[in-house]
């Protein structure tokens, strides 16, 4: 029985969507899938060569498109090679094969006799061939054939390959959406109102330039950038507004997230098996305690941008480093009334993306300004404040955890509560646009609070909120808040960064009544051989059991990401006097059959640094009406001074299928800095961010 396309190739089976072959014999390859900077796109060139028999320098990866590419959804959740690289592979299988048998016709031989390397066709009696000679001979305009399935040896796949997309970025050529110019082109600035909720009462003239206001969303635009910038900063100081006060109280977070209204998500029950309603066992000596993290800001290095041009007849065109670009051209479809298809986004990368940032939402900025102005190009850029105060946050999160510890030093039952906000706002998300100026137009779009992806995809609140371990007797129960004047959506991991930090560090906790080494008391509660491989791993090349100096600490971290992803442990090792400096990372993972191992180590470092950065450093400020941490002073992240070292081991592949790296180290690392800074110090902190005032305050707490 034939086995069905990869999912993302049925989605969108013609091959031309995927790949074309020039004359010259370079390959034009197009997924749908977007470059971060997580490297994908090398990745996926290296598979894609692999399969076409070509070499990886006749390779073009191009960026994703609406109208030329196919539909593979939002780059997130780690799943890029997981999903696309099968995709396309078997769709460079099927192009592969039609030119073998456009060659074998040409000879008048059976395709078995024809063979591919680096891009020539070869066969009986000294024959030859190119991909470039057949290219107008092959029709690429048909569907994938089932039958034909992926088989070339990896000649490219499991190599360091270089980056493709980095020698414009180190020789500073043009590559960002921020870098675009088309002619006529005019830029814009967004003045936004000064708190959420607020409504625009009076603003200045514009000096000439083009004002557009629609309800209570207002840009400036004009052929010339500095004038424009001036001119909006003047109007941003003039423009005056009627502010309410409706955000929660920032210190007392916790009761905001637990005074609902909830959506109840249940993860595991399986205390009446135990023979009890309620979770574990009476006996047992219990360690309770609560574990918070505040609102984060993505804080991508440059502000989001976007092109738009409304023309006066054609589809809206849009430049954007959305994550999802289909998402996107239907969301601005919906929300300004157009029928669907009369949005073309294309994909411009932008400088960092983590998630669910403010690019969708420059986007239809742009598009707004540029239905005032038909037929001209539009750039908008954020400012520095409006992407720390206006871009979706990643949730607080608070979580009540009760563990058992019976007499053999075993987990005896397991109870998490958390409290959260819903992780996805995204385009589309809950059947409405999702667009930041959508709420402010004369006819505002009404947004339901932030919602969670389903647990097919690896949920939200509650991603890695059941614990890898073998526990018994566990009661795990989510509470998304449904009502919020915060807007929060995806960031790097969703839930699992604060769930593994909350987790791990009850791990600890226990490990402390039972008298146990915290290593080995995981592995007796650990029986995933993979899982027990990177522990190991990671304790071996920290040398975990040495002695360190007074005031500095090792801890340890582990997850599986979303259950169903990759395996990661983390060991860290904290100095904690007069400040907390996390010096050293020790990683170990398994992701399966690696494509690129340079940048399964790269998503890996990348990832335990900002993970770090959270963990010891953000937190989004707010009175009771503004965000006040709009500046890299008031919203500090980890500066190169205070970077650890990093070091990544990878797990053998052991033939087993590629899983996602991109997320996979974040909840490890938090919890292997908690715990660390607890052994350094003596002293549990709880609360995130891991400053020096937070672990004072813990000191003082401590009876």
């Amino acid at each position: 029985m034939t086995e069905p396309l990869p999912k993302d190739l049925a989605a969108n089976p013609v091959l031309s969507r995927w790949i074309r072959v020039r004359p010259d014999g370079l390959v034009d390859v197009r997924v749908g899938k977007v470059e971060l900077g997580q490297g994908i796109l090398t990745a996926l060139a290296q598979l894609a060569a692999d399969e076409l028999g070509v070499d990886l320098a006749a390779m073009r990866m191009l960026p994703a498109d609406t109208a030329e590419g196919p539909d593979e959804g939002v780059t997130a959740g780690s799943l890029s090679i997981s999903t696309s690289g099968p995709a396309l592979r078997a769709a460079a299988a099927n192009v592969r094969a039609l030119f073998v048998r456009a060659a074998a016709r040409e000879w008048g031989v059976e395709p078995d006799a024809v063979t591919v390397h680096s891009g020539h066709l070869s066969g009986p009696d000294d024959r030859q061939s190119s991909y470039g000679k057949l290219a107008g001979q092959v029709d690429l305009d048909v569907p994938a054939d089932p039958a034909v399935r992926p088989a070339a040896p990896a000649r490219f796949a499991g190599t360091d390959a270089p980056r493709l997309d980095l020698p414009d970025k180190v020789a500073g050529r043009p590559r960002f959406v921020h870098d675009l110019r088309l002619p006529g082109q005019h830029f814009a600035r967004v003045i936004r109102p000064p708190s959420p909720g607020a409504r625009l009462v009076s603003v200045p003239p514009a000096d000439g330039l083009t004002l557009v206001r629609d309800g209570d969303f207002l840009a400036v635009a004009g052929p010339d950038e500095a004038t424009v910038v001036r001119v909006a900063d003047r109007l941003r100081e003039g423009a005056v507004w009627a502010e309410v006060d409706g955000l929660p109280d920032e210190d007392d977070l916790g009761a905001f997230l637990r005074a609902g209204p909830h959506e109840t998500i249940p993860v595991a029950d399986d205390a009446a098996d135990a023979g009890s309603g309620t979770a574990g066992p009476v006996q047992g000596t219990p360690v309770r305690a609560t574990y918070s993290r505040p609102f984060l800001a993505h804080a991508s290095m440059a502000p989001s941008c976007a092109v738009a041009i409304w023309p006066p007849d054609g589809p809206v065109e849009v430049w954007s480093h959305s994550q999802g670009i289909g998402n996107l051209a239907r969301a601005i479809a919906a929300a300004l009334g157009l029928e669907p298809g009369t949005v073309h986004v294309r994909h411009a990368e932008g400088a960092g993306c983590y998630g669910h940032n403010a690019a969708d939402d420059a986007a239809f900025d742009a598009v707004l300004v540029a239905r005032a102005l038909p037929g001209t190009p539009v750039q908008v850029q954020w400012t520095r404040p409006d992407e720390l105060s206006w871009a979706p946050f990643s949730s607080a999160m608070v979580a009540d955890v009760e563990v058992t510890v019976d007499a053999a030093g075993r987990i005896g039952s397991w109870t998490y509560d958390l409290y959260s906000q819903g992780h996805n706002s995204r385009p589309g998300y809950a059947g409405v646009p999702g667009l930041l100026a959508a709420t402010t137009l004369a006819e505002p779009a009404v947004h339901p609070a932030p919602a969670d992806p389903p647990p097919a995809n690896g949920a939200g609140s509650t991603r890695n909120a059941l614990p890898g371990y073998d526990l018994p007797s566990r009661r795990i129960t989510g509470h998304r808040l449904t009502a919020t004047p915060i807007r929060s959506s995806a960031m790097r991991s969703l839930g699992a960064h604060f769930n593994v930090f909350a987790i791990e560090s009850a791990l600890d906790e226990a490990a402390a009544v039972a008298g146990a080494d915290p290593l080995e008391f995981r592995l007796a509660h650990l029986s995933d051989p993979r899982g027990r491989r990177v522990l190991e791993l990671a304790a071996t090349a920290a040398g975990w059991g040495r002695a360190v100096g007074d005031g500095t600490g090792l801890g340890l971290g582990y997850a599986r990401y979303k259950g169903t992803g990759a395996w990661c442990a983390v060991v860290a090792e904290v100095e904690a006097d007069s400040d907390v400096r996390v010096r050293r990372l020790w990683t170990a993972v398994d992701v399966g059959r690696v494509v690129n191992p340079d940048g399964v180590r790269n998503q890996i470092e990348g990832g335990a640094v900002q993970a770090t950065s959270w963990t010891v450093l953000e937190r989004v400020r707010f009175d009771r009406r503004r965000i006040t941490s709009t500046t890299w002073e008031s919203y500090p992240i980890l500066p190169f001074s205070r970077v650890p070292a990093v070091t990544v081991e990878i797990a053998p592949g052991d033939g087993n299928p590629s899983v996602g790296a991109g997320e996979a180290a974040q909840g490890p690392t938090a919890g292997a800095i908690a715990n660390a800074v607890a052994a350094a110090v003596g002293v549990r902190v709880r609360d995130l961010p891991l400053t020096a005032e937070a672990v004072v305050q813990a000191i003082e707490r401590t009876p």
